[in-house]
């Protein structure tokens, strides 16, 4: 009995944690079409169809379809290399680039920006729906309602992404009849430009030129972040659904949010003339076209806030050895979000997109360039992806250096200055300079950028056979149990310990890479 009491609180545990920190052992991973749903409530978002409704209604429809394609080729591509290396490491994006060219505290950098995005999407969406709920109840405070919304995601996300699969499994039926409600209601009514909804021109545009370009640039501002999000829900794939589960995990979503909820912008938005979904489906569905606008920003809602509080954990485990729990960031994040979403967060959404289409975008290049060109064509630095603070460096210049040349380039190119063409294909511009700065550093630097004067060696204890017959250790500062990719010997401690609490040490002073220590360590 006592160990049934106990399995059960170290799953709730674990589910609370989510392995925010570590890898995903094994026992904790899922069917991947439960991993793919939870993926697909990203990419049934509001958004997606407000770019498609933008693009034609500015710049053609043409134009529009040409730049969705497009970023489901780039994005799909970018999803399913880096879903397939969070699955087979059960790492996502935060962890991998420690140990891909930007080094344990270098990692921090993209962290912050990446929860900082996360952030901001949730006030936007918080906001939404606030502002919905208030076209139609103007007796309640507008902030009382961005205070509630932003509370409400709260309790979705308790218990990880299990839970948000529960959630998304659930709200998907609901969804897809209120969308097919909106579609059927405003295919059965007559609208001006029903019929050339797909060669819809405006006057002074053309099919291609810059009207072509900017709309792939306003698509690159969720190229970035689609691909690299998916991997906080790859690392859950089972081993054996490996082929199937990244395929599904890294591309479905991809073909949903850009091409087919693109599509539907641009069928909804020369229609109606307006480039807000919201207008759209409340104008064909009244107060049911207000629900669906509150389920689809409550379905990305949820999202936002499990990935806003992975990066937040990661932030502060490597920049302040502050590891509170998953949990704690979760409540962290939302609140976060409501003092954004009160001080007018959709306000800045133009600036968001444009800076966020350039960082992610060249973030994804350089994970996807180290991953393939730098460790397995170049074989250069470590050869596996390593995310424990003992085997890292705290800064490697591959990763830094080329993220930050190529984000400030790009915002440049982003801003006008040089040109709308250019400024188009900043984000593109700044993933291919990001990529090439990166494999000229570590060629140049011969790959020792990434490797410190410690060397791998096995933990001191053999480890036990736990109830999900995995080999594991006892990590001899928290207690808790870990499989052996999750352990390293302490010289600091004079223990084995986990990555999390290795992580968490402020006064070692990461004595365990310094070469007078290596000799110690290693014997």
């Amino acid at each position: 009995m006592a160990e049934m009491i106990k399995g059960s609180q170290d799953q709730k545990n674990e589910q609370k944690e989510d392995y925010a920190l570590q890898r995903v052992p094994k026992h904790w991973r899922m069917p991947w079409p439960s991993v793919t749903n939870v993926a697909i409530g990203v990419a049934t978002a509001m958004v997606f169809m407000q770019m498609g409704s933008l693009m034609a209604i500015q710049f053609g429809s043409l134009n529009a379809l040409i730049a969705e394609i497009y970023a489901t080729v780039v994005a799909g591509f970018l999803g399913i290399t880096i879903a397939y290396f969070a699955a087979k490491n059960g790492l996502n994006v935060n962890l991998m680039s420690r140990g891909a060219g930007f080094g344990f505290i270098g990692a921090s950098i993209t962290s912050f920006i990446y929860a900082i995005n996360f952030i901001m999407y949730s006030a936007i969406e918080g906001s939404i729906m606030a502002l919905a709920v208030y076209e139609y109840v103007k007796i309640v405070p507008l902030w009382t309602l961005m205070v509630f919304f932003g509370l409400a995601v709260v309790p979705l996300n308790w218990y990880g992404v299990k839970q948000l699969d529960t959630f998304q499994k659930y709200s998907l039926p609901v969804y897809l009849i209120l969308l097919g409600a909106g579609i059927y209601l405003t295919a059965t009514r007559d609208f001006e430009n029903a019929a050339q909804w797909m060669t819809f021109l405006p006057q002074g545009q053309e099919v291609g030129g810059i009207g072509l370009v900017t709309c792939i640039g306003i698509i690159n501002g969720l190229v970035g972040i689609m691909a690299l999000l998916i991997s906080d829900y790859a690392r859950f794939i089972k081993p054996e659904q490996f082929k199937i589960g990244v395929f599904a995990v890294g591309f479905i979503p991809q073909l949903i949010c850009f091409f087919l909820s693109g599509l539907l912008g641009i069928w909804f938005g020369v229609r109606y003339m307006t480039d807000n979904p919201g207008v759209y489906f409340v104008t064909a569905m009244g107060a049911w076209g207000a629900l669906f606008a509150i389920l689809t920003q409550l379905r990305i809602n949820v999202t936002n806030l499990y990935s806003g509080s992975m990066s937040l954990a990661n932030f502060f485990a490597r920049i302040f050895h502050f590891t509170p729990g998953r949990v704690f960031w979760v409540v962290a994040t939302a609140v976060i979000a409501i003092v954004c979403m009160l001080a007018g967060a959709l306000d800045y959404i133009g600036p968001l997109l444009t800076f966020q289409g350039v960082f992610l975008f060249a973030w994804a290049s350089i994970l996807v360039t180290d991953l393939i060109i730098i460790k397995k064509w170049l074989k250069l630095g470590q050869l596996h992806i390593e995310h424990r603070r003992g085997f890292l460096p705290e800064w490697n210049p591959v990763g830094v250096i080329s993220i930050i040349i190529a984000s400030i380039v790009g915002t440049m190119l982003a801003s006008g200055t040089f040109g709308p063409m250019l400024a188009g294909l900043a984000a593109l511009i700044a993933g291919v300079l990001a990529s090439a700065i990166s494999i000229f550093i570590a060629i140049t630097t011969k790959g020792k950028t990434y490797i410190t004067f410690r060397q791998q060696q096995d933990i001191d204890t053999s480890g036990h056979v736990n109830m999900y017959n995995e080999n594991v250790h006892s990590c001899g500062s928290c207690g808790g149990e870990f499989i052996s990719e999750d352990m390293l010997h302490c010289p600091f401690s004079q223990r084995d310990i986990c990555s999390q609490c290795c992580a968490a040490e402020s006064e070692c002073q990461a004595m365990c890479k310094s070469e007078e220590n290596t000799a110690e360590i290693t014997a």
